[in-house]
C-alpha cells in the first residue's frame, strides 16, 4: 500500500519578508540621486541665493537685525518639498512594475516603499533641524543670512525643528507615492475624481468657515495646540495616505 501524503501549500504572501522589503529598498537606492542627491541640490542653492542676498544688503548699508528679521519669512528651508511629492510619484511609477516582476509583493513592495520614506524623512528632518542651531550659533553663517531659522524653525528648540520636519517630508512624500497608486488602479477617471473631489472637498469647507464665521476660532484653535500641534495633524494625514496607498496599491495594476 503506497501511502500519498499532500502537504498544504505555504502562503508565502501572508508572511513578514524582511528580505524581500530589503530588496525594495535597495531597488530605491539604485539612482541615490533622486532621493539623496536632488533635494539637497535644491537646498545648497537656496541657501547659496540667501547668503548672496545678505551679503548685497550688508554692503548696501541695512542694519543686521533688519536682514535677519526680514529673511525669516523666506520660503527657502522648505524649497526641497516641491520636489520630494514628485519623488514620491516616480519612486512608485518607474519602480512597481519592475518589483512585481521579480517576485514581490505588493505588501512588501509597500512596505520596503515606505521604509525608504520614512529613511529619507529621518535624515532629512536631522539634518535640518542640525543646520538651523548651526546658523543661529554662526549669526547667520557670519553674515546675518537667516536661510533655516526661518519660519517657525529655531524658535522651539532642535527637537521640535526635527519633528515638524519629518512629519512635513514624510507627508509629501506619500502624497506623490499616493496619488501615483490611484493613476495606477484607476488611470485618468481616478485622477479627475480624485482633483475634483478634493477640490469641492476645500469649497465646501471655506464656505463652511466663512458662512460661520469661524476663521478665528479656527486661528485660535490651531494658536492653542501649538506647533507640535499641528504638525501632528500633518504626520496623522502622512499615516492616512501612507494606509490608503497600501489599500488601493493591493488592484493597482502596472502597465
Amino acid at each position: 500500500m503506497t501511502a500519498v501524503v499532500t502537504a498544504l501549500p505555504i502562503d508565502q504572501a501572508s508572511r513578514f519578508r524582511p528580505h524581500e522589503i530589503w530588496r525594495i529598498i535597495r531597488l530605491h537606492a539604485v539612482n541615490p540621486s533622486i532621493l539623496f542627491g536632488v533635494p539637497w541640490i535644491i537646498l545648497g542653492g537656496a541657501w547659496a541665493i540667501s547668503v548672496l542676498i545678505a551679503l548685497i544688503m550688508t554692503s548696501a548699508g541695512v542694519p543686521p537685525a533688519e536682514i535677519t528679521e526680514g529673511m525669516r519669512y523666506s520660503w527657502a528651508v522648505i524649497s526641497p518639498q516641491w520636489y520630494l511629492i514628485a519623488v514620491g510619484v516616480q519612486a512608485v511609477a518607474f519602480t512597481f512594475s519592475f518589483a512585481l516582476g521579480f517576485g514581490a509583493t505588493r505588501r512588501d513592495y509597500w512596505l520596503g516603499t515606505s521604509a525608504m520614506f520614512l529613511f529619507v524623512s529621518l535624515e532629512m528632518a536631522v539634518a535640518i533641524a542640525t543646520l538651523v542651531q548651526v546658523e543661529q550659533l554662526t549669526n547667520g553663517w557670519w553674515v546675518n543670512a537667516a536661510m533655516f531659522d526661518a519660519l517657525w524653525y529655531g524658535q522651539e528648540g532642535w527637537l521640535v525643528d526635527f519633528f515638524t520636519t519629518f512629519a512635513m517630508q514624510l507627508l509629501v512624500l506619500f502624497i506623490g507615492a499616493g496619488i501615483t497608486t490611484i493613476y495606477m488602479r484607476w488611470r485618468m477617471r481616478g485622477m479627475l475624481t480624485l482633483v475634483f473631489g478634493a477640490v469641492a472637498v476645500i469649497l465646501v469647507a471655506i464656505a463652511a468657515l466663512t458662512f460661520t464665521e469661524s476663521w478665528p476660532a479656527l486661528a485660535e484653535w490651531l494658536m492653542s495646540i501649538g506647533l507640535v500641534g499641528v504638525f501632528t495633524i500633518v504626520l496623522v494625514k502622512a499615516l492616512a495616505w501612507a494606509v490608503a496607498g497600501f489599500l488601493v496599491i493591493r488592484r493597482a495594476t502596472p502597465r
